[in-house]
């Protein structure tokens, strides 16, 4: 069971005190659940969805401003598994078009939040070997299939110079001519999960081979001589990862 070690989630309700009961009862239940926020306004806890998405989202149904199936409803591509707490039976109905892992009421009993922790637990651990065995096997044969509408072009992934994001779909710039996908490029940086790319920005990945120079003022040159943006969050580990591939690239 390597494969679920280190599941994180995320805990939104709107009582400190609730948190803190449901915090003691997976440390007590588990350990390997690291809980990587706690909410308790909506405002905060739509960022964090959006930007670092947990494994599993505990989350209180009804709270100030918005309840969190509307908070959910924001956030419609959210690929985490959902246990929903509350004080109210009368919302069960609603929970099951998000196909939650669980739904639980308040007091919480240990075993009902262990029954609904050990099929999130699965159902995680179930996506994550998927990806796994999709991203060897991309990596493997180093191409990738882009679908678009008359078929799919099979590319080798050395030949992708960078990728950009336009308009929610990708833009993927080879050595051979440009190729849009309708895919994000949330979906590339994961189905490219390899050491020769990096996200520079967040409109960019770009594959470290083909930079041509990087410029202090925090630009980089591509061997098509395109210049791309590094963000001032990836510049640190952008720079010790580009050292490292120049000084190995002569090997």
């Amino acid at each position: 069971m390597g494969m679920i070690n280190n599941i994180s989630c995320m805990i939104i309700d709107d009582e400190p005190k609730a948190i803190e009961l449901l915090k003691d009862s997976l440390a007590y239940l588990y350990d390997n659940l690291i809980v990587s926020g706690v909410y308790i306004s909506w405002k905060e806890a739509l960022d964090a969805l959006r930007n670092n998405p947990p494994d599993i989202l505990f989350s209180d149904i009804s709270m100030p401003g918005k309840n969190s199936m509307e908070l959910l409803k924001l956030v419609p591509e959210l690929d985490s598994e959902i246990i929903f707490i509350t004080a109210h039976s009368d919302y069960a109905l609603s929970a099951f078009q998000f196909s939650a892992a669980g739904y639980i009421l308040k007091p919480i009993d240990d075993t009902e939040l262990k029954n609904a922790v050990d099929k999130a637990i699965e159902r995680v651990s179930n996506k994550k070997l998927a990806n796994y065995n999709v991203k060897n096997l991309l990596v493997l044969n180093s191409k990738i299939g882009i679908p678009n509408n008359a078929g799919i072009d099979y590319i080798d992934i050395n030949n992708i110079i960078y990728l950009e994001s336009v308009n929610k779909c990708t833009k993927l710039v080879t050595k051979d001519g440009e190729i849009l996908s309708s895919y994000n490029i949330g979906k590339f940086k994961s189905i490219l999960d390899n050491p020769l790319f990096f996200q520079i920005h967040r409109s960019f990945i770009v594959n470290l081979n083909c930079i041509r120079r990087y410029e202090t003022s925090g630009t980089v040159i591509m061997i098509d001589k395109r210049e791309i943006p590094v963000s001032k969050n990836e510049k640190e580990q952008f720079l010790q990862l580009f050292g490292r591939i120049t000084k190995t690239s002569g090997v």
